[in-house]
């Protein structure tokens, strides 16, 4: 395993985790890989990277988080194929000649790292390192397309006028393309007589002798139809076509007629609410009036009568 700096393990542990690790892979010298399918790399690249973090995180100083990184890689490539007592005996060898002299307990610290780690799952490690990986894989490219942004929520329009409004447009649309189609059949057939007319022309120009009276009467009537044909067709798709331009005209009156109805409704005023209540007062008020008003003239006219009574009496 290349050498390891103390500035560049330094770099290492201020990066976040995997930009982290990639950088420790290029420290280390080797190339890009894909960690799925090369997964003794990966785990070599894990191992290496765990107990630098956990060197920093117990203080040592950074010559020494180093060594431990190194250490790490040295331990896995140099123990394959061995016995655990005989991985344990290169882990003290090691330790003893470590570069950097630590403390007794640091020191400690880091034969239990890796007596917790790497000698715990030893022959977890060597069956992944020495034994050829079963290769069953399949891996496809799939796009993912991301929906479009929405528009902003004053541009929306409510369903239910969405849809008038579309119903709105198919007429209109509808009637304008019966407009056109009159004007391309009118074109049309105005063609077709001016065709019929040059057949009837070109059959007068093949008589090279005198027309008589009769077979100029037959052409001239050929030429009669062929005009009132072109003008009975002309006609008949014109009155077609209006009579279809006035339907589409009643169904847009319609929906005109009958809109939807507004959303959010429009806030009724304050001074709406009582109105009904009050009418009703009112017209009950203008009852009793008339009702005393009655009340009166009878009691007027009663005592009209009294009086006249007594005058004659």
């Amino acid at each position: 395993m290349a050498n390891l700096s103390a500035e560049g393990v330094e770099g290492v542990i201020q990066l976040e985790r995997e930009e982290g690790r990639q950088y420790l892979r290029e420290l280390l010298g080797w190339k890009k890989f894909d960690e799925v399918r090369d997964l003794r790399q990966t785990i070599r690249l894990d191992i290496c990277y765990q107990s630098l973090v956990f060197a920093a995180q117990q203080g040592l100083p950074w010559p020494a988080v180093a060594e431990v990184g190194r250490l790490s890689g040295e331990l896995l490539e140099d123990s394959k194929g061995l016995p655990i007592s005989q991985a344990i005996k290169i882990l003290q060898e090691k330790l003893a000649t470590f570069p950097v002299k630590l403390p007794p307990f640091k020191e400690c610290a880091v034969l239990d790292y890796f007596h917790n780690t790497f000698i715990k799952h030893y022959w977890l490690y060597q069956y992944v390192l020495l034994r050829e990986r079963d290769r069953n894989q399949r891996f496809a490219n799939l796009e993912v397309c991301a929906p479009p942004l929405p528009l902003p929520l004053m541009e929306g329009t409510e369903i239910e006028l969405w849809k008038y409004q579309q119903q709105l447009a198919a007429l209109n649309a509808e009637e304008d393309k019966k407009r056109n189609n009159i004007v391309l059949i009118r074109e049309a057939l105005e063609q077709e007589r001016e065709s019929m007319l040059q057949s009837v022309y070109r059959s007068v120009t093949r008589h090279t002798a005198v027309l008589d009276k009769q077979t100029l009467t037959s052409l001239i009537k050929e030429a009669i139809k062929a005009q009132i044909e072109s003008l009975h067709s002309i006609f008949q798709n014109e009155i077609q076509t209006t009579f279809d331009i006035l339907q589409l005209k009643l169904q847009r009156k319609a929906l005109l007629l009958n809109p939807p109805p507004i959303y959010p409704p429009p806030p009724t005023p304050a001074g709406r609410k009582g109105s009904k209540p009050q009418k009703l007062k009112k017209e009950k008020d203008k009852e009793k009036d008339k009702e005393k008003d009655k009340e009166k003239k009878e009691k007027k006219e009663k005592k009209g009568k009294e009086q006249k009574k007594k005058k004659k009496k």
